[in-house]
């Protein structure tokens, strides 16, 4: 086994907890503002201090008092990104309370099955409509004893609520948690059976906050720090980001609404940004995409091109060349700049996690002034247990251990963790527990390497991983990616398992679709019959074999099949957090990959 370690950067003491961690920013700079909310649709950003923001968290913490939550019992959160989600959240932990997220997408089912595994007492959900749903669920919710509505005042009635409730109280039930204790549940995303409910202590948000701290002070501890959070605050991603704010002394903004993200980008001016791939691939896509065509798509693409080359440049021991750094300085007078001033202006870094990003990504975003941190790391590692560093970035890789985790790459290439941010347990679930926490390890599921210099390569999903005919091991996740990329794409799944060769189902972005065709001079078309169109499945060839050059010959996509309809939450192939339910995929166009092939799978006996 190879393994790479990465020394703790700090030593919490075991009383430690994330409400501590906010009481340090108030005694630090109590009048610093914490966090900028919007004031309405369109309005300013109001600055909230960190006196402000406490004793609003303390006023609300008195209400769950007051509502009859005890220390440990459970709340579950239901909604989007909003200030209101971060003083909850943080007020459940002032009371010595569990939070429980909920995807603000959630079915019923799924919202019935997470707070009756969790044993919520009190759900606080957004709308109305998610009011409905939990209620819905109740009649199988014994132990559910009230739901609260944010856009119905939830924040004001808890606070009106509390009033009778002793200041001491709540600084005595701050400090019950120590580095051990039990803060949230998050359940995982479900790609196959019933979500897992993650048990994540206090200790494994603190440790890894004040190690990102310590690690990546450049990003987040700087005077001038800012983030807009957009990602689901019931993804660990960004739970574990609204923590790092708190304890770097970054100034947190929220925007519910992705519809309204470049104006709040605008307006916010964050200095780092955290998102997925898919969020990078958007920008760059709609960016060619409003260059049109002719002579503008033409200066795109040549920028472009010499951001990518510029990036590589710097990497090399000849270093940039004098026509290239002026090449550079032409495509970011004309093009660069307006794309940094998309993002808000000031952004110096992003932190991208959840899939790969891709060379092409990372070197095109860092030749234009953006240093796309690539990490990785999954709910059971409290989010990242791996990250690129601001002075040593290799692109095409997650980067080393964060501070404090240790990885071992198994025998059969499958990831091991270790580290204080490494969950303790699944919640009820001690078959799951056993089988993924060995030696204090967790095996992750996926598949990677380990450089000399101890980072990080992800090569796949161990249960994914498709065997041909042949015998041939094909990991999907590279060629999925890289189609990915394509302005047309928005969902791929290789194909292949025991099949002569590897092929592909493609869905199309109905985004991107109308600027695509309008770019080709191609009519107006839906989904349906743009996926039967030859000039569209040319172009998606043409991406294949694109894709196809990262991988061998037998290693590469030979066929494609057009579906005609998108994956999504809604008809059942995307999780919450935007994966593909891969079986779920294969069991329903079962019939198209046979025809593919000619045929369903064939055994000899």
């Amino acid at each position: 086994m190879r393994e790479s370690v990465s020394p703790s950067l700090v030593d919490v003491p075991a009383t430690t907890s994330i409400p501590t961690v906010l009481a340090q920013r108030v005694a630090r700079a109590p009048h610093g503002t914490l966090a900028e909310r919007k004031s309405g649709l369109g309005g300013a950003w109001l600055p909230v201090s960190a006196r402000a923001f406490a004793a609003e968290v303390a006023a609300v913490a008195k209400g769950l008092v007051a509502y009859g939550i005890a220390p440990g019992e459970r709340v579950a959160l239901m909604s989007h990104t909003r200030y209101e989600w971060t003083i909850l959240d943080f007020a459940i932990w002032a009371a010595g309370a569990v939070s429980v997220p909920v995807y603000e997408t959630s079915s019923m089912d799924q919202v019935r099955w997470i707070m009756a595994d969790a044993d919520v007492r009190l759900a606080i959900v957004e709308t109305p409509a998610h009011a409905a749903l939990v209620a819905e669920a109740r009649t199988r919710l014994p132990q559910l004893d009230d739901v609260l509505i944010i856009d119905a005042e939830a924040v004001a009635t808890l606070v009106a609520a509390g009033t009778g409730v002793a200041d001491a109280e709540i600084e005595r039930r701050s400090a019950l948690a120590g580095m051990d204790d039990l803060a949230t549940i998050i359940y995982t995303s479900g790609t196959t059976g019933r979500p897992k409910g993650v048990e994540l202590t206090h200790g494994n948000f603190v440790s890894l906050a004040l190690n990102g701290v310590g690690g990546l002070g450049e990003v987040c501890a700087q005077p001038h720090s800012r983030t807009l959070l957009f990602m689901p605050l019931a993804h660990v991603f960004a739970r574990y980001i609204e923590v790092m704010c708190i304890a770097s002394g970054t100034v947190l903004g929220h925007t519910p609404d992705t519809k309204n993200l470049l104006p709040d980008l605008q307006s916010f001016r964050p200095s780092f940004l955290l998102a997925v791939p898919r969020v990078f691939e958007k920008v760059y896509n709609s960016a060619e995409q409003k260059a049109g065509s002719g002579v503008k798509l033409r200066l795109f693409r040549w920028a472009a091109k010499v951001s990518i080359t510029y990036s590589r440049a710097t990497e090399t021991a000849e270093g940039v060349s004098t026509v290239l750094r002026a090449q550079h300085a032409v495509a970011d007078r004309l093009v660069y700049s307006k794309l940094r001033t998309t993002l808000g202006g000031h952004v110096e870094y992003a932190i991208s996690g959840g899939a790969p990003l891709g060379e092409r990504l990372g070197h095109f975003y860092r030749g234009l002034g953006l240093q796309v941190l690539e990490g990785y790391g999954l709910t059971e590692t409290t989010s990242a247990t791996a990250v690129n560093r601001t002075d040593a970035i290799k692109i095409g890789t997650v980067g080393p251990p964060f501070p404090g985790a240790s990885l071992r790459i198994a025998d059969d290439g499958e990831i091991w963790v270790s580290g204080s941010h490494v969950f303790p347990r699944y919640h009820k679930n001690p078959e799951a527990t056993a089988e993924a926490l060995v030696d204090g390890w967790f095996r992750t599921g996926d598949l990677g390497t380990l450089d000399d210099d101890g980072y990080l390569r992800i090569t796949g999903r161990k249960k994914e991983i498709i065997v041909t005919a042949g015998g041939k091991n094909v990991a999907p996740a590279v060629l999925e990616d890289r189609l990915r990329g394509h302005p047309l794409v928005s969902q791929v799944v290789v194909v292949g398992d025991q099949r002569p060769f590897i092929a592909a189902l493609v869905t199309i972005d109905a985004e991107m679709l109308p600027g695509w065709l309008a770019a080709h001079n191609l009519p107006p078309m839906d989904v349906p019959t743009a996926a039967a169109h030859p000039d569209v499945i040319a172009a998606l060839d043409r991406a294949s074999i694109r894709a196809n050059t990262a991988v061998s010959r037998a290693e590469s996509i030979r066929k494609l099949s057009v579906l005609n309809l998108d994956f999504t939450e809604a008809n059942g192939y995307l999780t919450p957090s935007m994966k593909v339910k891969r079986s779920a995929v294969l069991r329903d166009f079962a019939g198209q990959v046979d025809a593919i092939y000619g045929g369903p799978v064939t055994t000899t006996v």
